[in-house]
């Protein structure tokens, strides 16, 4: 099943959010990204009824205001939102880091390469894990549909 609901990426540097926008680009990945710049303009997203759910939340550990972490220990304690597969993209190869990630329940853990060509590669193995996961049907969630790819090339 392919949908349109939008990528939510929580991240801080103008420089990194183009290089996922232009990998989302680059790998034809169709759906709407939004972008916030800390975990608070996420949580204020997420709560906005008007705004449409997420199929998947990509964000990095260190923000300003409120931190990845942070946000996520709100969203993965809120019924609304915890079932929200949420994808750590960050530079911190710190092991207490990577196990908090964990421990509240993110669905990876990615160290943003400085490569492109690599980086545009961790982006498709996730797409292709979204793709390939079969999720439970779960009432007004998103985490049973796929990325939206243009299939037309």
């Amino acid at each position: 099943m392919r949908n349109s609901k939008p990528i939510l990426l929580l991240e801080d540097d103008t420089v990194d959010a183009m290089t996922v926008k232009r990998a989302l680009k680059d790998l034809q990945i169709l759906n709407p990204l939004i972008r916030t710049g800390n975990g608070e303009e996420g949580l204020a997203y997420l709560r906005d009824e008007k705004n449409p759910r997420p199929c998947v939340i990509l964000l990095d550990l260190n923000m300003p205001k409120m931190n990845g972490l942070e946000f996520l220990k709100v969203v993965k304690s809120d019924e609304r939102f915890k079932k929200i597969p949420a994808i750590v993209l960050t530079t911190s190869r710190d092991d207490q880091e990577r196990v908090r990630g964990f421990q509240l329940n993110v669905a990876g853990y990615i160290v943003k390469p400085v490569d492109y060509t690599k980086f545009v590669e961790a982006v498709r193995i996730v797409h292709l894990y979204w793709t390939l996961s079969e999720m439970p049907d779960t009432e007004e969630e998103c985490i049973n549909e796929k990325f939206q790819t243009n299939t037309a090339s």
